[in-house]
């Protein structure tokens, strides 16, 4: 970690009540979403998109300061001057750009769905007969796209992904539709009662939230994510987080990229 992030994380300076510094940094980001962004066991955040900015606040030479939100609250901290960018896995998406802008991507995902392990559901084409019910977390982009591409179906709009894995364990939901990496370890977690089902149902990139009317901010993300993808930060933070995943990812022939 460095200094700058290091200090900020832990609160403040002592002592600096009467001095001046940099203006922190303010990162929203919602703390429920292993390993990207999460709390360790010593309740402190962790995860890649902490370690990612914990890097960019230090080559800003600002001091960092997360503040863990819910998802759906992001975007309305950001236009409100709440906080300054949002790092939390969120996908760039139309709909999104209209109201906030966009650093260039840091990862290809890919959006696809968890079903009962027993399920005859095979693929994305399963859902869009009526009688379907579907889970997906309020705010997300598997919220979206059940909304817009699957109007047949009942959505069961929930606020946590571990709620959504339920409603399928208890035969509530057919699908629960996320994000590959997460429905990958939802299903390690429950393995006797779920299924994955990890070809992507539509490619999908994360990106950094900045507030519209700042483009120098944007433009300053956007070098820090040149320089940090050219000295491999992506590639160790993936080995330090991820590496199990990547390769049974790849052993699957399945794509999950860092740019």
């Amino acid at each position: 970690m460095g200094l700058a992030a290091g200090l900020a994380l832990s609160g403040m300076l002592p002592g600096c009540g009467s001095q001046k510094g940099p203006k922190p940094l303010v990162v929203g980001m919602e703390l429920t979403y292993p390993p990207f962004e999460m709390r360790d066991v010593q309740n402190r955040p962790d995860g890649i998109g902490v370690r990612l900015a914990e890097a960019l606040a230090e080559s800003l030479g600002r001091p960092l300061q997360i503040e863990d939100l819910r998802f759906e609250g992001l975007i309305p901290a950001l236009q409100t001057g709440k906080i300054d960018l949002i790092i939390s896995s969120m996908t760039a998406t139309e709909e999104r750009a209209q109201t906030i802008d966009f650093s260039d991507g840091y990862v290809t995902n890919g959006l696809c769905m968890l079903v009962a392990k027993d399920s005859p559901i095979a693929g994305a084409g399963d859902l869009e007969g009526s009688g379907r019910t579907i889970a997906v977390k309020l705010g997300t982009t598997g919220h979206i796209y059940a909304r817009e591409r699957l109007p047949k179906a009942k959505l069961s709009v929930l606020n946590h992904a571990e709620t959504c894995v339920l409603e399928v364990i208890q035969g509530k939901a057919d699908a629960f539709i996320y994000d590959q990496i997460s429905i990958y370890k939802h299903w390690e977690q429950h393995p006797e009662e779920t299924r994955p089902i990890l070809t992507p149902i539509r490619q999908e990139t994360w990106a950094i939230g900045v507030r519209k009317g700042e483009p120098e901010l944007r433009d300053a993300v956007n070098g820090f994510l040149r320089r940090f993808r050219e000295d491999k930060g992506f590639e160790a933070l993936a080995q330090r987080y991820m590496d199990q995943e990547r390769k049974a990812f790849a052993e699957m022939g399945v794509p999950f990229i860092f740019h």
